[in-house]
């Protein structure tokens, strides 16, 4: 394979992105340097590379083919010729690592002039380059698809919990109407509820514990077990601290995440985990606890904090164990599905992200 050396303003022409007003709805996605961050009535471009201009996603690549709102915070690039598809630019602008290429004392910052400037080799042959492109969509199109999937076992999983536990319409729920054909409520703390259901406390379905300290210069990397933060997932290590199927949520810092997780895990110090399931397994305690909006439970001032003491006492309505066990079942065969594609896309990634830099830098040839 041929190479050709040049400059990046061989190759792109940029264009710096605008302001968008916040919370903004419309019929057009609006990037930000972390990607999609809303949605815009109008457009400033189309089909173009989003590269994040500013602070922690500086130098972060994305792609949009349809039209589009790029806001200050992007410059947008375009292959300066046709024959330079910009399925592989895309590609070629990810391998870049732009980010070393950030100025600024504060923060972060790219700059149209420093990424004129910057170095490159590329392909000489166009049909190489398409190859190389189309390769690397494919696991990406795979990747998108599989989240699709996931997407839909997802909002099939939590409408099923909604329609049984909030909207009363669990199986044989006909067996349960009046004289007119109406549900037998009665009253409760929490409103009227099917006759039959009790009101009980969030901590007699699970008990909330903290997490554990886990500094980044202590974890092993290499090790495939799941770390995680208020936010979610954020590392790998190889020692488990909580057993899977677990639940994991923010304590300190982001609040309201609920996370389901099927393997064993470490959840930080800035989690809370269930240690304890009590009438019910972690399918249903995940639904029950993200339908309860923790996030209101908020008892920090300057950082967002919650305390488990004062969610155990929440009142939760309690159905018959029987309808929480067949829910249970019905759930996990989809939660499994969902690990599945998980697993897929975790692979997909690593295989997409090892051959990246060898088929653009020519270390392997198609």
């Amino acid at each position: 394979m041929a190479l050709i050396t040049g400059e990046l303003s061989n190759i792109f022409d940029f264009a710096n992105g605008k302001s968008i007003k916040p919370n903004g709805s419309g019929d057009y996605k609006a990037f930000g340097a972390n990607g999609i961050i809303g949605e815009s009535e109008d457009f400033n471009h189309e089909d173009g590379i989003i590269i994040g201009r500013v602070g922690a996603y500086c130098g972060a690549v994305a792609r949009c083919k349809e039209k589009f709102w790029a806001s200050d915070n992007t410059i947008v690039a375009y292959p300066k010729e046709e024959n330079f598809s910009k399925t592989y630019a895309y590609y070629f602008l990810k391998n870049l690592d732009l980010n070393k290429y950030a100025g600024g004392s504060a923060q972060p910052l790219l700059t149209q002039t420093t990424l004129k400037k910057v170095a490159v080799k590329y392909n000489d042959s166009k049909c190489e380059r398409d190859t190389i492109g189309e390769l690397l969509l494919k696991y990406d199109n795979l990747i998108e698809n599989n989240n699709r999937r996931i997407a839909i076992l997802e909002d099939m999983a939590q409408s099923l919990y909604r329609e049984w536990f909030v909207n009363f319409r669990y199986p044989n729920h006909e067996d349960n109407l009046d004289a007119h054909g109406k549900p037998k409520l009665i009253d409760s703390p929490l409103g009227q509820i099917p006759e039959g259901w009790e009101v009980k406390r969030l901590d007699d379905y699970v008990t909330l514990q903290r997490g554990f300290d886990l500094p980044k210069a202590k974890r092993n990397t290499e090790g495939s077990i799941p770390i995680y933060a208020a936010s979610g997932l954020t590392g790998y290590h190889d020692e488990i601290k909580a057993k899977g199927p677990g639940i994991v949520t923010g304590r300190s810092g982001t609040l309201g995440i609920v996370k389901l997780v099927l393997e064993d895990h470490w959840p930080l110090n800035t989690s809370l985990w269930v240690k304890k399931f009590e009438n019910c397994s972690a399918h249903y305690a995940y639904y029950l606890l993200d339908s309860i909006g923790l996030e209101r439970f908020n008892s920090g001032a300057s950082v967002p904090t919650l305390n488990r003491n004062d969610v155990h006492g929440n009142p939760v309505i309690a159905p018959p164990p029987e309808l929480i066990n067949k829910f249970e079942e019905i759930v996990a065969v989809k939660h499994k599905q969902i690990n599945v594609l998980k697993r897929k896309n975790t692979n997909l990634k690593q295989q997409r992200d090892i051959l990246l830099p060898k088929l653009i830098s020519g270390q392997i040839e198609l």
